[in-house]
């Protein structure tokens, strides 16, 4: 496994605006970028990593909420409930958060890393991972869903009443 380069907002890279196109078959080389995802995303640190953060153009994503690890290729939300507004942060945009309403609740098909299919169901934190990571797949930052503009801003400028989290998103107590 190997530490893949990040892409940022800052390299001007239009991978991160790009509709990424669906994975043909879950094979080796898709595994090994799973993989290799995984490590960059734990040593970043963050929840989670999609494919074109690392300048793939593919439908892959990688997540860590708690204990659970997930590797999934051709994610789609199928159903999602709720809301939940909070900050989030991105590997993307280094050092911003901003806050974002999400679902509650989501429903996520997709294919695992041996290529079968498997239905997710995510509440709290992991459903807000698994529409952000999503989202980058689609082209879509956290800062076009913003609930307000004003809400975007520098991490260290995050009050007392906010802290960040080991993954680096941040979380309202």
């Amino acid at each position: 496994m190997s530490l893949l380069k990040i892409v940022t907002v800052a390299d001007d890279n239009p991978v991160l605006r790009r509709k990424a196109p669906k994975v043909g078959k879950v094979d080796d080389s898709i595994r090994r970028l799973m993989d290799d995802m995984m490590e960059t995303m734990v040593a970043a640190p963050g929840v989670g990593l999609a494919a074109p953060q690392v300048d793939v153009s593919i439908r892959v994503i990688t997540i860590k909420v708690d204990n659970q690890l997930l590797h999934l290729a051709n994610p789609e939300i199928i159903k999602a409930d709720g809301e939940q507004i909070g900050y989030e942060g991105c590997l993307s945009i280094p050092g911003m958060v901003g806050e974002v309403a999400r679902a509650d609740k989501v429903v996520c098909k997709a294919l695992n890393r041996h290529g079968k299919a498997v239905r997710i169901k995510g509440t709290g934190l992991l459903a807000r991972a698994i529409q952000h990571e999503i989202d980058h797949l689609d082209g879509i930052l956290f800062t076009d869903r913003l609930t307000d503009p004003s809400t975007l801003r520098r991490v260290d400028e995050m009050g007392d009443e906010e802290i960040m989290n080991v993954e680096g998103e941040a979380v309202t107590v």
